[in-house]
């Protein structure tokens, strides 16, 4: 009987001794996570030498800010639509999440220049610049390139711009 109520206690006293290791633990990775920023530190992408504009606007064949019109030109719109269908749509959603990052309103957070320098040039885009670098690890995937050429990814923005407006 003596043998069992101190193996008893034992198991009470192992239980409590291993609560307060698992306990203290748990409790120094909580308040070391909270340490750690989410946000990616400048310095992380000061070897990246990029130009100013890169940085606004990304990698690619666009290397100035382009005029568009404040009117959709409903046209293009369709069109890059149907493109949009057939290149874009198996990872992107408009409003919701894919293989890759919703677009519904991907024009009110970029600048017409990154979004056709990221459609037209995804991979440089990925690897080199600090927003494909985030989505990336975001993702989890980096995003093909589908042989667009300039004008297409312009009808593909007029698209995004008119399903923003609507």
């Amino acid at each position: 009987m003596n043998i069992t109520s101190s193996n008893h206690l034992f198991l009470f006293l192992f239980a409590i001794f291993f609560a307060f290791t698992v306990q203290s633990c748990a409790s120094g990775e909580s308040e070391e996570a909270e340490t750690v920023t989410e946000e990616p530190r400048r310095s992380e992408f000061d070897d990246l030498n990029l130009t100013p504009f890169q940085e606004e606007h990304g990698l690619g064949p666009i290397t100035e800010r382009i005029t568009i019109s404040e009117e959709i030109d409903e046209e293009l719109s369709i069109r890059g639509q149907s493109i949009f269908e057939m290149k874009c749509q198996i990872c992107h959603g408009m409003d919701q999440r894919k293989i890759g990052p919703s677009l519904g309103d991907v024009v009110e957070r970029r600048s017409p220049e990154f979004i056709m320098n990221f459609i037209v040039n995804p991979g440089e885009n990925v690897r080199n610049h600090p927003v494909g670098l985030d989505l990336l690890a975001e993702h989890h995937t980096e995003m093909p390139y589908q042989n667009v050429n300039l004008d297409e990814a312009r009808a593909i923005y007029e698209y995004l711009r008119d399903y923003y407006n609507q």
